[in-house]
């Protein structure tokens, strides 16, 4: 009886990982607005002292927990994060966010990719086919677009890769830790490889707009903070497929806020590649998701 109260209803899960695709969907949005007066690395930077200043307040009672493994695994996986974030604040300033924001979502397919490289993991037809779709989708954009596959694009591919990294870096790396006290440290790593990065690459002139500090503002909260909590908290309770099917609406709300806010608009083939490239990452999902129900269905049929 303790177990079922504890466990949420279905409803309610699904309910705040859609918020959370609602606010990283945001951030595309509020990340084009502040790199329009501040430097990408500047903007990290800020983002993610704010961000980790806010976890040092939520995790000061468990610092005393913090050993050695925790900052060697919290790291690991910060470092995969912070290059995550690097790559896709550059993305962002160099493309729109209604492309920024499909091929961001090419990570479905880098994974298979990396874990073949690496591990010799079997890709799959549906994968393969996912990739076909991909490239094809990349093709139309870098040929029928106004800018063809320009510097922002291939940050933002090379953003979607750097997603894949981290998502294998986080199951392959962390151990039973204490969530907070991990999100505080990668938090932390990406802070410190931002301030390298600030350091590193020249600054150009910049204005701190009231925009930008709201835009600041808003990408530590809601994305990074508050986005984690709630991964956290409601993503074990569903499928590690289902999880990512909900995710692929990261890249609709980005589209919508393209479209109504930023006045972005695509012409009939970007539009087209933009479908075929999220067809790509939607394919392979549904095609785990259809396993999965054969596979339950099955065990409930033999257990009845």
């Amino acid at each position: 009886m303790t177990s079922q109260t504890r466990q949420p209803a279905i409803n309610r899960v699904y309910f705040f990982l859609v918020l959370t695709t609602f606010f990283w969907g945001g951030s595309f949005l509020f990340t084009k607005i502040g790199v329009t007066t501040i430097p990408p690395q500047l903007f990290v930077l800020s983002r993610f002292v704010l961000a980790t200043v806010i976890m040092l307040l939520v995790s000061s009672t468990r610092l005393r927990m913090l050993d050695a493994g925790i900052v060697r695994r919290g790291m690991t996986v910060g470092a995969a994060l912070g290059l995550t974030n690097m790559s896709f604040v550059f993305g962002i300033q160099g493309t729109s966010i209604s492309r920024a924001g499909i091929l961001n979502n090419l990570f479905v397919l880098f994974i298979p990719i990396i874990t073949k490289v690496i591990w010799r993991d079997r890709i799959g037809r549906v994968n393969m086919a996912g990739i076909a779709l991909a490239v094809a989708g990349i093709v139309l954009l870098a040929t029928c677009g106004a800018s063809g596959f320009n510097r922002g694009d291939f940050f933002s591919t090379f953003c979607a890769f750097l997603i894949a990294c981290h998502i294998i870096s986080v199951s392959k790396v962390l151990k039973n830790d204490d969530v907070i006290l991990i999100t505080l440290v990668q938090f932390a790593t990406v802070t410190l490889i931002a301030g390298v990065a600030t350091l590193l690459l020249p600054l150009p002139a910049f204005t701190v707009s009231r925009p930008a500090i709201l835009s600041i503002v808003y990408c530590a909260v809601f994305p990074t903070v508050f986005c984690f909590t709630l991964q956290n908290m409601y993503q074990r309770y569903v499928t590690p497929t289902r999880a990512g099917l909900v995710y692929t609406l990261d890249p609709v709300w980005s589209l919508i806020a393209g479209f109504f806010i930023l006045g972005e608009r695509l012409n009939s083939m970007e539009w087209l590649g933009c479908a075929i490239i999220f067809l790509a990452a939607l394919l392979p999902l549904l095609f785990r998701l259809s396993e999965e129900s054969n596979l339950i269905n099955t065990y409930l049929k033999r257990k009845n």
